[in-house]
């Protein structure tokens, strides 16, 4: 117990006093950009990304419960944070599911990890999606985009020679905006590659 807090600990300490270069840009550029773009009178009117929710779903997980476990193991591999499992809340006896049973794994990413995921994903990982165009425009009506992504291997931080089964996932990007416009010129100042 007390090795676990220690690592925890020194880890807190690497992590301190740096930040991410998405971060540093968007409070050096971006923050400017849409100042002027919507015309906002204060700082604390410039939309901001809340959060990264990594999901994935796994109903083949009835089946096999050691799908589950690769699962979380790759999404912890992927986002530098431990997932957790999502559980189902009834029992469909069409699915063979009962209540309780683990259906799927989810991470929640903020602060730095949330803008080193980000920038790994927009210059490392959609790159490497074959014929690749850019990502949808579309986003809820409440200021929040989803990505929907096919496949794991994507991700550098997974081996392809240890995959057992290919999987998607769905990344959700959280803004504290409501309107799509706003939420969506923020996320394309990023660097998100949404379609023309």
């Amino acid at each position: 117990m007390a090795k676990e807090t220690k690592s925890a600990a020194v880890e807190q300490v690497s992590l301190e006093g740096y930040v991410p270069s998405l971060q540093k840009k968007y409070k050096e550029e971006i923050v400017a950009k849409l100042m002027k773009d919507f015309g906002y009178k204060s700082v604390m009117q410039v939309p901001v990304l809340k959060k990264i929710t990594i999901n994935q779903g796994m109903g083949q997980a009835v089946a096999d419960k050691k799908l589950i476990e690769v699962a979380q193991q790759e999404l912890t591999l992927i986002t530098g944070q431990k997932a957790l499992l999502t559980y189902s809340r009834k029992d469909i006896s069409n699915f063979k599911l009962r209540k309780g049973m683990p259906i799927g794994v989810k991470v929640t990413l903020r602060g730095a990890r949330m803008y080193e995921f980000l920038e790994r994903l927009i210059a490392v990982s959609l790159p490497r999606i074959r014929d690749f165009k850019g990502i949808n425009q579309k986003l809820d009506g409440r200021g929040n985009y989803t990505l929907g992504i096919k496949e794991q291997i994507i991700f550098p931080e997974i081996d392809i020679d240890k995959i057992t089964k290919v999987l998607g996932m769905e990344i959700t990007f959280t803004t504290s905006t409501e309107k799509d416009e706003e939420a969506f010129a923020l996320l394309r100042e990023f660097g998100l590659p949404f379609k023309k």
